[in-house]
């Protein structure tokens, strides 16, 4: 029941709106967030969002480790494209030190950070669709992004949270048939994603809770600090990768898909359009993929090889100390920002010369979008809240960091 309804003096019924609470153990809610709704019959007139029942803790964990062990918490920010947070933090102590990894390292960077992306992507239309009622194309998603993790995972050794950047470098290289195997997976992944757009695209009831639900202008979104697929959508082409260029991307051809409404169904082709250009951009860096080192040669950054840590007594000191009293990244403080699968992902690290981050401050794109969720819903049915809250992809991790 979405009113109350009052006898007035001369015994007509009136209505007046009712106060609902809406999650955190809600199913759309994802357990992470409250909405404080104003409802006149079905219609919100107001809400109020309520972030913080994740209580992650990173910023404040990051300070009592080294800046190695960062690495794990990074993880768990976006646990749905771990390795664009392990790149984009490890980027930033780089950029701290005053060091840039090697061509090869760039570039493996640049493929697993893609592949990552399109992990999130896949995970973002197929729950949101699972959730209006779309249970065939949740599955086609849900396979194509188990295809990716099962490479991945060949990669980093971890299915799920990978560790896998180094500050200076990578923990491993690239498998030998790592090339071919991914070709056969990019092959499946293209079938699966023309099976989701097949479904979905001129679905009627998909359109009907889609288009023109949702909506927010480029200039609300602007002001809001909008970023990533939820700005694009809105017709504004901001993307790290083009306008503030790191690592490759420079030297890869790719275009910036946008929508032009900035509604829900603006953001779900905005996002599957995105997962093309993230292949063809892996596919270039396939051809463009120099040999050589993938960790720069300095001692001071890079842990020794476990060959030199068991056999010799110079490796196993230089491996104790890189671990025991961390990284002496030089005092300064520095703000390095990178394309995550969500918008700009950015760091602020404070060091003070020793081992550990004085201060390591995030700004996680969820943060922002969660700003705009409240007059995104506004003025629609409260059955609108699920999709529109769906498209938004907002990850726990990042919002209560």
């Amino acid at each position: 029941m979405s009113e109350l309804l009052i006898e007035t003096e001369d015994g007509d019924l009136d209505s007046a709106p009712m106060n609902l609470q809406m999650g955190p153990s809600h199913p759309a809610m994802h357990g992470t967030i409250k909405m404080r709704l104003k409802l006149d019959g079905e219609i919100v007139q107001r809400s109020d969002i309520e972030v913080g029942y994740l209580h992650r803790g990173f910023e404040k964990s990051c300070e009592s480790v080294t800046w190695t062990q960062v690495l794990p918490y990074t993880d768990r920010l976006n646990y749905v494209s771990p390795l664009c947070n392990n790149v984009g933090y490890c980027m930033a102590v780089e950029k701290l030190i005053g060091v840039t990894a090697t061509e090869r390292c760039q570039y493996i960077r640049t493929i697993m950070a893609e592949t990552s992306r399109i992990g999130d992507h896949l995970t973002c239309v197929g729950a949101s669709a699972m959730e209006l009622g779309a249970f065939t194309a949740f599955l086609y998603a849900i396979e194509a992004r188990e295809e990716l993790w099962r490479l991945t995972e060949a990669v980093t050794g971890a299915r799920l949270t990978h560790s896998y950047c180094r500050i200076g470098g990578l923990k491993d290289d690239l498998p030998l048939d790592f090339e071919a195997s991914y070709r056969v997976v990019e092959k499946k992944v293209r079938s699966l994603i023309y099976d989701i757009r097949a479904l979905l695209d001129t679905n009627r009831i998909f359109l009907d809770r889609m288009k023109d639900i949702g909506c927010i202008s480029a200039e609300r979104a602007l002001s809001l600090g909008f970023t990533g697929p939820c700005l694009r959508s809105t017709g504004h082409d901001y993307d790290v990768r083009k306008y503030a260029p790191y690592m490759i991307y420079d030297r890869l051809d790719f275009e910036v898909p946008v929508g032009v409404k900035g509604d829900n169904y603006d953001r779900y082709l905005v996002r599957l359009e995105e997962v093309d250009q993230s292949l063809r951009m892996i596919d270039q860096c396939f051809k463009q993929i120099p040999a050589g080192p993938i960790n720069v040669d300095d001692g001071r950054l890079v842990l020794p090889a476990k060959d030199e840590v068991y056999h010799s007594i110079e490796g196993t000191i230089a491996h104790f100390k890189l671990i025991m009293d961390g990284i002496k990244v030089p005092p300064g403080e520095v703000y390095s920002y990178t394309e995550a699968g969500n918008g700009e992902l950015g760091f602020y690290l404070i060091s003070t010369g020793e081992g550990r981050p004085y201060k390591c401050r995030v700004r996680p794109p969820c943060w922002a979008l969660m700003q705009g969720v409240a007059e995104m819903v506004e003025g629609y049915q409260i059955a609108d809240i699920v999709p529109t809250f769906g498209s938004i992809n907002m990850i726990g991790g990042e919002c209560d960091r």
